[in-house]
């Protein structure tokens, strides 16, 4: 679990906890291989189902929108499950700054964009709107 800061000027702020080191390792390993990635990817994605980050990466090598969506989509709601057991209560920030929360946040920016690409505008939109409600400095601090 990690922490919910509280702030009397302001709302709370959450920060999710690092992934187990094994699943960085084995996730890095995996990103390393070219072309066997994909088939690494998945693996280590079956044995961390809960890593933010390894739905991210099986988003970032989707081979087609539908597959890179579907992933996003999968991050996007492991996240809300990891914020909602670090204390989140649905409002608060999830700032870029702290390294752990950029899995959820990546998710969420590259859901928007590809539910863009399919036409689901409503989603894409409020995708946006979430990512500036997380993180007001966003564009300033992200990638």
């Amino acid at each position: 679990m990690s922490s919910v800061g509280l702030s009397r000027s302001g709302p709370p702020e959450t920060v999710l906890t690092a992934d187990d080191a094994a699943c960085v390792e084995a996730l890095d390993a995996a990103l390393s291989l070219g072309d066997d990635r994909r088939e690494a990817l998945v693996n280590v994605t079956a044995d961390w189902p809960r890593s933010l980050g390894c739905w991210v990466a099986l988003g970032d090598i989707g081979r087609d929108r539908m597959e890179r969506y579907a992933a996003y989509r999968v991050a996007y709601h492991r996240g809300l499950d990891l914020l909602r057991a670090s204390g989140w209560k649905g409002s608060g920030f999830v700032r870029w700054e702290h390294e752990t929360n950029r899995a959820f946040l990546t998710a969420l920016r590259r859901l928007g964009e590809v539910a863009a690409e399919i036409g689901e505008n409503d989603e894409a939109e409020r995708c946006a709107q979430f990512v500036d409600q997380l993180d007001p400095n966003w564009g300033a601090t992200s990638e």
